[in-house]
């Protein structure tokens, strides 16, 4: 089968593409871009309009297969795999469990099916990275008919801490075979221990919402807060979720945004709240690294990536230089001139800042799937 990979990443406002021309491997897209503002009045209507601009922008292309990122697989899908009715019904079913991610993949995946018709697709789920976890970081502490409905820690972002450990196998080949915290920092945040190359333990649990303060998203808290909003406060349930998903995280705690840079330059001039939101983002990091390393029963190296991960260097300082308690020394120049290592090169334990490549994961799988060369 000749053409190019097509990669979609749907969310709820927006849709990621990449082209890839597998003549020329599937490490860097030929194309990338993004289409904003889905269903608003200045943008596309929904995700076929905006698939439809995408087409426009891949000048006709003749597409072999689409490659998709699906947030949830649930226990069922712990590999990617190609797309048929049963799959999608599979996909809708575990909807609940992302509300705010898995209708717009669906979306996404049902205007790439009439857009290319016949077309191969495949879903590579960002859960499946995680299904390696032993059962003891799965589970909460819920009675076990619960964990067998699914109540457990599932684990997200791991198309991305995919692409990072491949890179180690083929960079740092000592380091990847080792015990690492690998942060994936950015509007949504997530960290994981990788141990060999496997997920051992993970921040984000249930559902993409918990775990580290994200730009919008509370991140770790006490079940009894909902509770207290819904039957103290008079909260309905989308209430509290939107407070929770949209109105939380580096943007509730500094009452001004939910962007880095902006906090970043805020604190700068003495913006209490911007200093606020990034004391509380470091303190969390530091903590969930110490609990990470716990898990690993150890620590070899820290790994930044994501959109504040590659490039906020002087929150990576604080961060470094907070977890020098556990053997990181940091390189002040080479955390300037990233990606690459950024602690000194005798530190007992190593950081670094690689920059993920989901689309390329997602390619490779699809090419895998669909013998798309």
């Amino acid at each position: 089968m000749t053409g190019h990979l097509l990669t979609l990443n749907a969310g709820s406002s927006s849709i990621k593409f990449a082209l890839f021309d597998p003549a020329k491997g599937l490490q860097t897209p030929e194309k990338a871009g993004q289409v904003d503002g889905i269903g608003t009045r200045n943008g596309p209507a929904d995700h076929t309009a905006a698939l439809q601009q995408v087409m426009g922008r891949i000048d006709g292309t003749r597409i072999a297969a689409v490659g998709h990122r699906i947030v949830h697989g649930g226990t069922r899908f712990d590999q990617p795999c190609v797309i048929d009715e049963a799959v999608l019904r599979g996909i809708e079913n575990l909807s609940t469990l992302a509300p705010l991610h898995q209708p717009p993949n669906l979306a996404g995946v049902r205007a790439a099916q009439a857009a290319f018709p016949g077309v191969p697709q495949v879903a590579c789920f960002d859960t499946a990275f995680h299904r390696t976890m032993p059962e003891v970081h799965q589970r909460f502490a819920l009675p076990d008919e619960l964990f067998e409905r699914g109540i457990r820690r599932y684990g997200f972002h791991g198309l991305s801490y995919e692409s990072i450990t491949a890179q180690l196998r083929e960079g740092y080949p000592e380091l990847a075979a080792g015990r690492m915290v690998i942060a994936h920092l950015g509007n949504g945040c997530s960290m994981t221990a990788v141990e060999n190359g496997r997920s051992m333990a993970t921040t984000m649990s249930f559902s993409p919402l918990d775990g580290l303060t994200m730009g919008t998203r509370c991140g770790r808290l006490d079940a009894a807060v909902v509770l207290h909003l819904q039957q103290q406060e008079g909260l309905s349930p989308g209430e509290v979720s939107r407070l929770l998903h949209k109105g939380s995280g580096l943007l509730g705690l500094s009452g001004l945004s939910s962007d880095m840079r902006e906090l970043e330059t805020a604190a700068a001039t003495g913006h209490e709240g911007a200093a606020r939101a990034l004391d509380h983002f470091v303190e969390q990091i530091l903590r969930e690294i110490a609990a990470l390393a716990a898990a690993l029963r150890g620590l070899d190296a820290l790994v930044f990536t994501g959109g504040i991960g590659e490039n906020a260097a002087a929150l990576r300082a604080r961060i470094v230089e907070g977890a020098a308690w556990l053997g990181l020394q940091l390189d002040a120049d080479a955390n300037r001139r990233v990606p690459g290592a950024i602690t000194a090169a005798d530190s007992p334990v190593q950081a670094l800042v690689l920059r993920t490549g989901e689309e390329a994961v997602i390619a490779g799988h699809t090419a895998r799937l669909t013998g798309v060369a």
